[in-house]
C-alpha cells in the first residue's frame, strides 16, 4: 500500500514539474471585419449586424421568460 502511494505521489510530482516547465498557451484572436482588398471597413454593415444580433438575443431571452 505504501509503495503504491509513493508511486502515485511521484507521478503527480513529475506531472506538476512538467506542467510548470511548459510554456503557457497563448491565443491570437483576430476579428477580420473586412476583406483585404477593401480600402475601408464596412462599419455600417458591422453596426447593422450587431443590432440584429442584439434584437435576436432580446427576442430569444424575452420569449423564454414569457413562457415560464
Amino acid at each position: 500500500m505504501r509503495s503504491r502511494r509513493r508511486i502515485v505521489l511521484t507521478v503527480m510530482g513529475l506531472l506538476l514539474v512538467a506542467g510548470l516547465a511548459m510554456k503557457p498557451p497563448s491565443a491570437d484572436i483576430r476579428i477580420l471585419a473586412h476583406s483585404a482588398d477593401d480600402s475601408a471597413p464596412s462599419r455600417m454593415q458591422a453596426g447593422v449586424n450587431i443590432g440584429l444580433l442584439a434584437v435576436s438575443l432580446l427576442v430569444t431571452w424575452s420569449s423564454k421568460r414569457l413562457r415560464d
